[in-house]
């Protein structure tokens, strides 16, 4: 399996595409390629405008999936994500590539946010045909049951280790179809510095980026993964 990842931040924050390979690869017993273009603070639109990079990923680059995700803090007007996100979408399908859509979360001093997002990547979802990985949603699920559980970087925006984790495992149930994901023995932690925005930093030695994995705080999110059921949102298109 090939899957491209389209987004920002909170697609490229402690190399979580890297880990949802991994935990494919473990989970479908599959090999499976994550490509990314992802760019701090870019929404749907931008990339919309970056349509001959996008459109040549797609038609030459032999993705199975392309995974979508808008901006979110702030999270951009409704009308703006419906339009872009049914460019993106019909971009994916007329390459033959299945578009799979990454609802992000609200920010931790913010929980209300969620719903408008949740409500937005729901209607594009369904309006599109789309499969839908409701990160967001299982985000503020596990944040009400385990509060123990630091799923934010200390932005309060961004994900943690363990945040980004719950993202990869989310985006693995709904593409594998299976919700028996288990946690590795270690998990990514690059080390991100953002304090000169023109400079930032992450580790670049793969010795160092991973790390003893919380497994017990780990087992606790897959519980709420499996409750939800989001396996089933795997849809034949």
């Amino acid at each position: 399996m090939k899957v491209l990842f389209i987004g920002n931040s909170h697609t490229y924050m402690n190399d979580m595409p890297a880990l949802f390979a991994e935990l494919m690869k473990e989970t479908a017993k599959e090999e499976t390629e994550a490509v990314m273009l992802a760019y701090s603070g870019r929404s749907l639109s931008w990339h919309r405008a970056e349509y001959f990079s996008i459109r040549y990923q797609l038609l030459y680059g032999g993705f199975d999936y392309c995974v979508i995700q808008q901006a979110a803090h702030p999270f951009p007007d409704v009308s703006e994500t419906m339009q872009a996100g049914k460019e993106l979408t019909d971009l994916c399908l007329k390459c033959g590539v299945k578009p799979v859509l990454f609802m992000t979360w609200a920010e931790k001093a913010y929980p209300e946010h969620q719903k408008i997002m949740s409500d937005t990547y729901r209607k594009l979802a369904e309006e599109t045909g789309a499969l839908l990985a409701p990160v967001g949603e299982v985000f503020e699920k596990v944040s009400f049951k385990y509060p123990e559980i630091e799923l934010y970087y200390k932005d309060g925006e961004h994900a943690s280790v363990l945040g980004d984790f719950l993202a990869a495992s989310v985006i693995t149930a709904v593409l594998s179809g299976t919700d028996q994901i288990e946690c590795p023995p270690e998990l990514p932690d690059y080390g991100v510095n953002f304090d000169d925005p023109q400079h930032p930093y992450a580790l670049l030695d793969k010795h160092e980026i991973f790390r003893k994995a919380d497994r017990e705080s780990a087992e606790k999110i897959l519980s709420v993964i499996r409750e939800g059921g989001y396996c089933n949102d795997l849809q034949k298109m």
